[in-house]
């Protein structure tokens, strides 16, 4: 396949602004978050790759010293953080064959490996036939490998099967559930493959890995269930409303409705991003094919429970067209919608300061074990510094006066 070269946006022009954005806030993106992502010393957006590249090797000089000694399980922790860090280094690259890219992405898959390697529970590297060609995955089962439900884990445009579940802290094998994180198309190991997203070819990709995990004998074909993060969420919709076999459906930091509001009002980033995960260099093309990319009409076809989670005021998809998804769905529904938060949950306030991902996991189980109701259909607004979190009480309506 040719090379590509990096795609040409109209707002490539105003890239010193993005520059300026990263030195000041060390972000590159979700810029309400207060927090930074990125060390001090990157005042450029193409500072990021080497700065990051010399963080993540240090680390991971300290995980093996860790693991000569034979203190495994602080090395194990080494090797998490090292692969998230060479994770982000080489994710700034948006160029096939660069060579950077290719190494940073195989010294993220290599720590990642030795986590694997010292997790507490089996994790196999799969590969995954799909339209003749390999989606590849991972697989954490329970300790046992007993028959039991399975999780579809649909990372987001931002993230590799690598970064969850984290086989440290697994919150779905804590509750009795084998997980599979792939590299659906443009993500990851498929994005080093050349292997392309397109308007619909993720769901197809996702329907085959549910084909996987049928034919794997640890797991109950009946109870596959789907997790998605941000895009993985509108992966998730739109296989859910494919794919009868889903049994539920949990997402957290909500894509659903139209993507304008992720591609051509936040920042150039998420759209420099995905028209290289597409392999689209022409950005007429990418925004016809992004007109395609909504959820209208998939809301209605869904049978299994579904739980959307999503943070008041996300950027990338405005709360208004939430409830409209919402609003279709026909199935048992519940919405928490997280109280002064934006697309990332990272105040957390709300949730009593831990991640969202228990609290999906929760619900997951709790629907696998028959607590919800066939007639499920709840708003819960989680409030920022008082209430129960998502075990609030309903509320009426999410407008004010409330």
């Amino acid at each position: 396949m040719p090379t590509m070269t990096r795609s040409k946006m109209k707002r490539d022009d105003q890239q010193w602004v993005l520059d300026w954005i990263v030195k000041t806030t060390g972000r590159v993106q979700n810029l309400a978050n207060d927090e930074r992502d990125l060390p001090k010393e990157v005042k450029s957006y193409r500072m990021i790759p080497r700065v990051l590249y010399k963080e993540a090797r240090h680390i991971e000089g300290i995980a093996k010293a860790a693991e000569a000694a034979g203190h495994t399980d602080t090395a194990r922790q080494l090797y998490r953080r090292a692969s998230q860090v060479y994770h982000e280094a080489q994710h700034s690259i948006f160029e096939d064959d660069n060579k950077e890219k290719i190494f940073l992405h195989s010294k993220h898959i290599e720590c990642a490996d030795k986590v694997a390697a010292y997790a507490d529970y089996p994790i196999e590297k799969v590969e995954i036939p799909w339209e003749g060609v390999q989606i590849q995955g991972r697989f954490h089962l329970l300790r046992d490998r007993r028959k039991a439900p399975a999780v579809l884990f649909l990372p987001g445009m931002d993230m590799t099967k690598e970064a969850f579940p984290n086989p440290l802290a697994n919150p779905f094998l804590r509750r009795g559930m084998h997980v599979l994180s792939i590299d659906g198309p443009g993500q990851g190991m498929s994005n080093i493959r050349k292997i392309r997203v397109s308007d619909d070819n993720y769901e197809r990709a996702a329907m085959a890995a549910i084909d996987w995990l049928v034919s794997r004998p640890e797991v109950d074909p009946t109870q596959i269930v789907i997790s998605g993060i941000s895009f993985g969420c509108h992966w998730g919709v739109r296989t859910a409303a494919i794919d009868k076999r889903v049994r539920a459906l949990a997402t957290t930091y909500a894509v659903v409705g139209p993507k304008k509001a992720i591609f051509g009002e936040a920042s150039p980033r998420f759209k420099q991003m995905f028209m290289y995960m597409a392999g689209q260099t022409d950005e007429a093309e990418f925004d016809a094919m992004a007109e395609k990319m909504d959820t209208a009409g998939f809301a209605e076809r869904i049978n299994c429970p579904t739980l959307l989670t999503m943070g008041e005021y996300d950027p990338l998809c405005h709360l208004e067209a939430a409830v409209d998804f919402f609003d279709e769905l026909k199935c048992p529904k519940e919405l928490w919608v997280l109280e002064n938060e934006f697309h990332r949950i990272s105040l957390r306030e709300g949730i009593g300061g831990i991640e969202i991902y228990p609290y999906i996991a929760d619900w997951l189980r709790d629907e696998l074990d028959g607590k919800h109701p066939k007639t499920l259909n709840k708003t819960i607004l989680v409030k920022q510094k008082s209430g129960l979190g998502p075990y609030e009480a309903p509320t009426d309506s999410l407008n004010i006066p409330r």
